[in-house]
């Protein structure tokens, strides 16, 4: 193999040989002459891009990436079962799904991520709660596993490396966006965390990576298929992010927001729908379930009858949280110092008027901006900070009814933070209600 012949053959778009997709991943993390330079791997990202490199390339430049690592091998009583998100607001679904599937027999090794963009990330709202911490070793990961029924934990840097070099290099190179090279990244470090089966909740709308609709038919097929192609059994959901999909956004107030759902004090209606729809789709696939129905009503009672809530809190304290966190979460999360409602500016005759659109990604900026989320990988970011008590989507708002509330660290940033809430916010006379929340199912 030679990187020369390889990147002339992808510059002229001719397909990839899956040979040659598998010896580039093994070249991203070589040493010595066989290593791939920086320049080499950015000409390839930048090929692949612009040509795309074809199924069986994309399928061998995957399972060869999650090669370049160590693989996680269970040996446990029931399947393993993993989720992945491709990002949007209020999105804090793993943290009641993972719990919720432990519940039902399941087990649930979540390999996850930290937020770089306007989503935020798992791992980050994780460690909102004191002494928590994501970075578990193989040892701890499997005892954890074996005893809570989840976790939900970092790559680490022995899964996957070859993923970690070439996503810098995307980076710089402006070529986040390749479908194939989504897809490698993401499958790469599921296939290395050791599932069985996997679903795919590949988001769409305002607060979503992908706004465009085919854009995202198209990532979940490549997933799909992808995944099939290296051996996981995988099916996708496209979800809508028109709206976020808890009230809140910011790291604690998302904990929040999942431990009400799993404990039923408060209601959040979006974020259980998608838990439930997530987990009856994996719950079929794994052969827990004979049918979408009875997975259905699998997931909504581990979450009524409180063992969802069990599970976490297992989790909770097998990762150094409070072993009493879900008792006293209100105690436990910290808070922000300034928290002011952002009142609705009133209409000209004084009457009601209705949410009618939601800037998702205006909403998540106000989020950074407010330093709950990183603007580049190595940010600090403030747990504390955040927006609660948003609207939705063709809720009828009165004149001086709060839009939301901002948490923020002083009275300058919330200032800021709520003219930026009221930008993204629109309101008319008609109302508009939201679409459906599970837009359609691949595979």
């Amino acid at each position: 193999m030679d990187a020369r012949r390889i990147l002339a053959r992808l510059r002229e778009g001719r397909e990839m040989k899956p040979e040659e997709a598998a010896w580039i991943a093994g070249a991203l993390v070589a040493d010595g002459p066989d290593r791939l330079s920086d320049a080499q791997a950015g000409a390839f990202a930048m090929a692949a891009c612009i040509h795309g490199l074809g199924v069986p390339a994309r399928v061998a430049l995957t399972t060869a990436m999650r090669g370049t690592g160590k693989v996680l091998a269970w040996d446990l009583p029931g399947p393993v079962l993993d989720k992945h998100s491709t990002g949007g607001l209020g999105d804090c679904t793993s943290l009641v799904l993972a719990p919720a599937l432990a519940a039902c027999g399941a087990f649930v090794p979540m390999i996850s991520g930290r937020g770089l963009g306007h989503t935020g990330g798992t791992l980050d709202k994780l460690e909102a709660i004191p002494g928590l911490n994501c970075d578990l070793d193989a040892d701890s990961l499997a005892g954890l596993v074996r005893g809570a029924g989840c976790a939900i934990a970092s790559a680490g840097p022995d899964i996957a490396p070859a993923d970690r070099r070439l996503y810098a290099v995307r980076d710089l190179t402006s070529t986040v966006e390749s479908v194939d090279l989504i897809t490698a990244s993401i499958l790469s470090k599921k296939l290395a965390g050791g599932a069985e089966t996997l679903i795919l909740d590949v988001k769409t709308g305002t607060g979503a990576f992908l706004q465009d609709m085919e854009a995202a038919r198209t990532l979940a097929r490549a997933l799909v298929e992808t995944a099939r192609g290296a051996g996981l059994n995988a099916g996708a959901l496209l979800t809508d992010m028109n709206q976020p999909l808890a009230t809140s956004l910011g790291n604690a107030l998302e904990v929040m927001a999942a431990v009400e759902c799993l404990t039923g004090s408060a209601e959040h209606p979006r974020l259980r729908e998608l838990t439930i729809a997530l987990g009856a789709e994996l719950l079929v696939m794994a052969g827990l379930a004979d049918a979408p129905t009875t997975g259905a009503g699998m997931i909504a009672g581990a979450l009524d009858s409180g063992q969802a809530a069990l599970h976490f809190a297992r989790m909770v304290r097998g990762m150094g949280g409070p072993a009493d966190f879900v008792e006293r979460w209100r105690d436990r999360l910290p808070g922000a110092p300034v928290i002011v409602e952002v009142a609705a500016t009133p209409g000209g005759d004084g009457a009601a008027v209705h949410v009618q659109a939601i800037d998702g990604r205006a909403l998540g900026m106000a989020v950074i901006d407010l330093g709950g989320g990183r603007r580049h990988e190595d940010a600090a970011i403030d747990p504390t900070v955040g927006l609660s008590s948003l609207v939705s989507l063709g809720e009828a708002v009165a004149p001086g009814q709060p839009l939301a509330r901002v948490h923020a660290a002083d009275a300058a940033s919330a200032a800021r933070a709520a003219e930026q809430v009221r930008a993204a916010i629109a309101l008319g006379p008609a109302p508009t209600g939201p679409g459906p929340l599970v837009m359609e199912r691949i595979g």
